[in-house]
């Protein structure tokens, strides 16, 4: 195998599969990208058996051919090289040579016969999304995917389509118990590509993670689409896949407090600034943070035993009757991370019933946080 190719083309392929390839060696061979040299250009694999994806790169290819080795090596290389362009030549034994102008490097590789193969991906039946839209609804539900939970299906992502006539609702809603995101967005696709029901799914957090990624890149359209067992994305001549989790997720919906009379607005930056000061003196476990509403104001305060104690208070607009509730000032923050609305609603029957967060004006996005004692 012979192949010459563009240094920034490369380092773009080799950027977009470092969140994919196994770092923690569990099978050596996914810690490598496959290469395989074919005329029409370079393919370039990467998989954990979880996800997996693969993109066809312009390139110059003087003998066809494929092998597998470390994407993190061949990053470092390119990270550090400046030569416009690469020149990767495999030799006996699976050794590669890669050469950057006056610079070369042999690096050991592994038979590509020995990488897991990709499962093969039909083009018909998937579904255009706006690649913004999309975008939207993933950065205002992945924060909230639970991070090693021991119940598995928290470390998911919950996709549902709902078709109605030619629309379809897109809808997200990622949890860990303690906050809750649910963000959907109305499409309407190439007829063809509408389900004749509704699909239910659950990906990996991870796998969020590397198609928000993508979305980041350009405003390309991306196209999706589920089968029995995967997930499918296809945008800009890549396709990743996923495994669906199995398993069954939490009624959500029953945890999405209604419509309340207790109804707090405020803005949107003070709130989040006077949080993140109030929080310097919690320190504990939970963060605990007081909320305290009143007509006019919102009173923030903590209280830690070793630290201190701290105090601020913002502007509100609020009719209901003066009640304070306890929030871990993290998870509060989180949410507000994501939203971009001036100012926003906090909405609560009690003070140890969950605290809906929206945005002003949008009723497509929803969040939750689960209140503390304090």
């Amino acid at each position: 195998m012979k192949v010459r190719m563009a240094r920034e083309d490369l380092l773009t392929a080799l950027q977009r599969v470092q969140g994919v390839v196994e770092k923690r060696n569990t099978m050596p061979i996914l810690a490598n990208i496959l290469l395989e040299a074919k005329p029409e250009g370079l393919d370039i694999v990467a998989t954990d058996l979880e996800i997996g994806m693969r993109g066809l790169y312009k390139a110059t290819v003087d003998e066809p051919g494929a092998v597998t080795f470390s994407a993190r090596t061949l990053f470092d290389i390119l990270k550090e090289v400046r030569h416009s362009e690469i020149e990767i030549v495999v030799g006996d034994n699976n050794w590669v040579t890669v050469k950057a102008g006056k610079s070369q490097f042999r690096v050991v590789g592994l038979a590509s016969k020995d990488y897991p193969a990709l499962p093969a991906i039909e083009r018909d039946g998937l579904l255009s999304i706006p690649a913004q839209g999309l975008l939207q609804l993933l950065k205002k539900t992945v924060f909230a995917v639970g991070e090693k939970d021991t119940r598995y299906v928290l470390n998911g992502l919950l996709i549902s389509l709902l078709p109605s006539g030619k629309k379809v609702t897109i809808r997200l809603v990622g949890t860990d118990g303690h906050r809750l995101g649910w963000a959907e967005q109305e499409v309407t696709p190439d007829n063809s590509a509408i389900p004749s029901s509704e699909i239910k799914v659950i990906i990996p957090k991870k796998a969020a993670i590397e198609i928000r990624r993508l979305l980041e890149e350009d405003d390309k359209e991306p196209l999706l689409g589920f089968t029995k067992n995967l997930l499918i994305l296809r945008k800009s001549g890549l396709v990743l896949t996923s495994r669906i989790m199995e398993g069954t997720y939490p009624n959500y919906q029953q945890v999405v407090p209604k419509e309340s009379s207790k109804k707090v607005t405020v803005n949107k930056s003070e709130l989040e600034g006077a949080l993140r000061r109030v929080a310097i003196l919690s320190k504990d476990k939970a963060h605990a943070v007081k909320l305290s509403f009143n007509s006019e104001h919102v009173h923030l305060s903590s209280k830690s035993p070793d630290l201190g104690e701290a105090e601020e208070e913002i502007a509100a607009q609020y009719t209901g009757e003066h009640f304070s509730a306890g929030f871990n000032a993290r998870y509060f923050l989180d949410v507000l991370s994501v939203i971009e609305t001036e100012s926003l609603s906090l909405q609560m029957e009690t003070a140890l019933s969950p605290c809906l967060i929206q945005e002003q004006g949008n009723p497509t996005f929803k969040a939750v946080v689960m209140p503390v004692k304090v």
